[in-house]
């Protein structure tokens, strides 16, 4: 189950990081899911060296194109709860740096089982002026049954972002939101900080060996 929840956050975190290019401030958060999602099947699916799990080069197109689809700060703030609040702006900054190198990182390299999935969209409400949505959506395989995946996406300047999805009824944000809590009452801000750097850094070894 675990690498089944890692293939479909993959499939989440990569579907926001292919042609940022032919973004659109004014794209409904809908077609901009619907868009993207197909976009990353495509391409995982035609694409050899992800398909043979080269984690170098998706973590590669991760990095390069997701920033402008993904409010990693306030998917950060969300996950680290109250605390949040009473951290100084530049434990704020170096936590959502390191929560974003984590999950891209953690869940880059489940790209390549995509295999035969394919997206369905539920029916999208919301109202013209909402700029807090949800857009729901299952995969469907070969095999097995239809999985939930849902995002919920807000508005800002420069088109809607993503900030949490819902996986098989979990949303990400609360998954994290536990190990954070319990990292800080131990250890503070700074002790969660470092716990994820020191996470990123043999997630990063053993990406930079699987890249060779």
């Amino acid at each position: 189950m675990k690498k089944f929840w890692n293939t479909l956050v993959a499939l989440m975190i990569s579907a926001v990081a292919v042609t940022g290019l032919a973004h659109a401030a004014d794209e409904a958060p809908d077609q901009l899911i619907k868009r993207l999602s197909q976009e990353i099947l495509d391409t995982a699916k035609n694409d050899k060296d992800i398909q043979a799990g080269n984690q170098k080069k998706i973590y590669d197109m991760v990095e390069g194109k997701i920033l402008p689809f993904i409010d990693f700060q306030r998917m950060t703030s969300l996950a680290a709860g109250k605390s949040w609040r009473e951290a100084t702006p530049e434990q704020q900054k170096q936590l959502t740096t390191e929560f974003r190198t984590l999950l891209i990182f953690t869940y880059s390299g489940a790209m390549s089982q995509i295999k035969d999935q394919r997206v369905e969209f539920k029916p999208f409400r919301a109202a013209a002026d909402d700029t807090d949505v949800e857009v729901k959506t299952s995969v469907v395989q070969s095999r097995g049954e239809p999985i939930q995946l849902n995002y919920r996406l807000q508005k800002s300047a420069t088109g809607w972002k993503i900030y949490d999805i819902n996986v098989l009824g979990a949303w990400l944000v609360e998954t994290y939101k536990g190990s954070f809590s319990a990292e800080i009452s131990k250890s503070g801000i700074d002790g969660l900080i470092k716990t994820l750097s020191d996470k990123n850094k043999k997630l990063a070894a053993a990406s930079a060996k699987g890249g060779k």
